[in-house]
Order: C-alpha cells, then sequence, then structure tokens
C-alpha cells in the first residue's frame, strides 16, 4: 500500500512538472517571438505589457488545453481506433499544434496595423485584410527575410468575423490534408476536429482580450 502510494504520488509529481514545463516553454517562445517581431517593425509596445500579455494568453492556452482539448484528444484517438480501427495520433497532433498556433494568431497581424496619423485613409480590400490573418506565419517569415508588404490596415482580427473566416479556412486545410475520395466517416471527424481545436484556440485568444 505505502509503494502504491508512493507510485501516485511520483505520476503526479511527473504531470504537474510536465504541465509546467509545457507552460514555461511556450511562453518563453512567445514572449521571445513577439519581442523580435515588436524590434523588427521598430513598434513601441513596452516589454512590461509584452510579459503581461504572453502570461495572460499563455496560462489560458494550457488551461484549456489541460481541461478541454487533451480530453477530447483521448476520446478522439481511442474513438477513430475502436470504430473505424484507424490511428489518429498524427492528426491528433497536428490539431493540438493548430490549437496552440490559433491562441496567438490575432496579434500577428499586428504587423501591419495602421498607425493613428495613418488612419481614415481607405482600407484595404476585404481579401488583402484576411489574407495577412490567414497566411500571417508566411508574412512574419517575409519580414525577418527583409521583405514586408506595403500592406497597411485598420482591422484588429480580436472579433468573431474573424473566428468565422479562420474556421472555414481551417475546414478547407482539413479536407485538403485529411479527406479522400470518396470521403469517409473517420477522415470527416479527423477534419472536424483538426476545425475544432483551431477555432477554439481563437475564442480562448477573444475571452482573454474579453471579445466575448
Amino acid at each position: 500500500m505505502p509503494a502504491e502510494k508512493s507510485r501516485r504520488k511520483r505520476a503526479s509529481r511527473a504531470v504537474r512538472n510536465g504541465l509546467k514545463g509545457l507552460h514555461d516553454a511556450l511562453y518563453g517562445f512567445v514572449l521571445y517571438s513577439f519581442k523580435n517581431i515588436n524590434r523588427r517593425v521598430k513598434s513601441r509596445f513596452p516589454v512590461w505589457r509584452m510579459r503581461e500579455e504572453t502570461t495572460e494568453h499563455v496560462g489560458q492556452s494550457v488551461t484549456v488545453f489541460l481541461w478541454l482539448i487533451l480530453p477530447l484528444s483521448l476520446v478522439y484517438v481511442f474513438g477513430q481506433l475502436f470504430l473505424f480501427r484507424e490511428n489518429a495520433v498524427g492528426p491528433m497532433l497536428w490539431s493540438v499544434l493548430v490549437y496552440f498556433y490559433s491562441n496567438f494568431l490575432p496579434d500577428l497581424p499586428s504587423i501591419h496595423r495602421k498607425k493613428e496619423s495613418e488612419t481614415g485613409t481607405a482600407d484595404l480590400s476585404w481579401y488583402k485584410k484576411y489574407a495577412l490573418l490567414l497566411f500571417a506565419p508566411l508574412l512574419v517569415w517575409l519580414l525577418f527575410s527583409g521583405i514586408r508588404l506595403n500592406w497597411k490596415t485598420e482591422e484588429t482580427y480580436h472579433n468573431f468575423t474573424s473566428a468565422a473566416v479562420f474556421g472555414a479556412f481551417l475546414l478547407a486545410v482539413g479536407f485538403g490534408a485529411f479527406a479522400g475520395i470518396p470521403l469517409r466517416a473517420e477522415d470527416l471527424v479527423k477534419v472536424l476536429f483538426f476545425v475544432f481545436c483551431g477555432t477554439a484556440g481563437f475564442l480562448a485568444h477573444l475571452k482573454v482580450d474579453k471579445i466575448w
């Protein structure tokens, strides 16, 4: 009995250490990334505010992951295995990755935000505005490669319209990545779980910023 109790304690400690490691690694990566982006665009956003924002969003993302995404991921993987004899670990990991990515996505297009002196001028066409959101990693990569699009927008992407557009984009990506012809039920589940995780991450960001 004492040996069993000791094993449970060790397992509990390992889980806590793992979650702390996840939190710290995510916090360090996000803060480092946004510091470099802000330095590259010569933003005056203060470092203390960046730390505060990162703490809030990382804390929320890990909490939602622990209580929602992780349990559903386990149900998803075992459900696919038992119902369809399908190994869904790979698609599950991609879904978890897009969940964490979408937690910080609404802030990435800020490198194209108009300054106060530029507001009031004609805004970008709708497809350019949403290209800044949907292809944000590519645009950040171009920025660090010394190339920057001369696009400026007043759109903040902290709204449900942007969440819906991103969800539709994920649906298209999911069908391209996980679905075949003819469409199988197990493929549809993969696509829907992928979309759910990405949209959940986006909404978690909006929740922290008190949009809903």
